[in-house]
C-alpha cells in the first residue's frame, strides 16, 4: 500500500522520481528506484490495466452513459522516447492522445499515445476500435451509445465506422469539408452541448501534474500513468 501511495505522490505532484520523499511513506529505509521498479512491473504485467478494468466494471453503474464525450489533447514532450512529433499549433514536439468520458465528465477510456504531428483523424478508426474494446471489457454496453465531438473529428469514414458498431456520431460540421446544406448527417446542437463536460475532464487530469508535461519515454509507461488518474478520478467521484 505503501508503494501505491507513494506513486500517488508522484502523479499527482509530477516531482522527479529520485525526488520521492520515500521517509514520508516507509518506515524501513526504502529507495525511489524500489517503487519505479514496482510502477515498471505492473505496467509491464498489465495491473494497471485490471485495476482500471476491474474498477470501472464494478462501479459502472455510476456512470451516465446516456452520451459520451470524445476530446483529443496534446502534450509537450521534453525527453523524447516513443510515439511523439512536432505540432505546429503548440509550437513544440507532443504526444496526442484521445478520451472518452461519460456524461458527467468521468474519463472511462484512452487510446494509445500517437506521435503529435498527426491530425486527430489520423488511424482514428483503429484507435476507436480499442477504446471501445476497452469500455466492453469493463462489461459496459457501447452500442445504443450517443457519441459527441468536435469537427477535428468530422470525417465520412469515421461517421460510418460508428454506424457500423452502432454508436450514433454527433459530430459539429468542419467548413473544410462541403457546405453544411450539402452534408447528408444530423447534428443535434442540444446533445452537442453535453460536450463541454470533457473540457472539465481535460482539466481534473491537469490536476495530476505528472500529465502536464511528458517526461515518460516510453508509451506504455504514460498510457498506464492516465489508468491510475482515471481510476482515482473515478473513486473521487464515488
Amino acid at each position: 500500500m505503501q508503494v501505491v501511495d507513494a506513486i500517488l505522490y508522484r502523479l499527482k505532484t509530477g516531482c522527479q522520481w529520485r525526488e520521492l520523499p520515500c521517509k514520508q511513506f516507509f518506515e524501513v529505509e526504502y529507495s525511489w528506484n524500489s517503487v519505479y521498479q514496482h510502477f515498471r512491473r505492473w505496467c509491464k504485467d498489465g495491473s494497471w490495466e485490471n485495476l482500471k478494468k476491474g474498477l470501472f466494471a464494478k462501479y459502472k453503474n455510476r456512470l451516465d452513459m446516456s452520451c459520451i464525450q470524445l476530446d483529443g489533447s496534446h502534450t509537450p514532450v521534453k525527453r523524447g522516447g516513443d510515439s511523439f512529433g512536432y505540432q505546429g499549433r503548440k509550437k513544440c514536439k507532443t504526444t496526442n492522445m484521445l478520451f472518452v468520458c461519460d456524461n458527467q465528465g468521468i474519463p472511462i477510456a484512452c487510446s494509445q499515445p500517437i506521435a503529435g504531428n498527426h491530425h486527430d483523424t489520423f488511424e482514428l478508426e483503429q484507435l476507436m476500435g480499442e477504446i471501445f474494446e476497452e469500455i466492453k471489457n469493463s462489461n459496459i454496453r457501447t452500442d445504443g451509445l450517443f457519441l459527441n465531438a468536435d469537427a477535428g473529428f468530422d470525417s465520412d469514414k469515421f461517421r460510418d465506422y460508428c454506424f457500423s458498431n452502432d454508436v450514433f456520431a454527433n459530430i459539429d460540421f468542419n467548413p473544410r469539408n462541403r457546405k453544411v446544406s450539402e452534408r447528408e448527417y444530423i447534428f443535434d446542437n442540444t446533445l452537442y452541448k453535453r460536450r463541454f463536460v470533457i473540457e472539465r475532464t481535460n482539466a481534473w487530469i491537469d490536476a495530476f501534474k505528472a500529465l502536464l508535461i511528458r517526461f515518460d519515454t516510453k508509451d506504455l509507461h504514460w498510457r498506464c500513468w492516465h489508468l491510475i488518474a482515471f481510476c482515482a478520478i473515478l473513486i473521487r467521484k464515488l
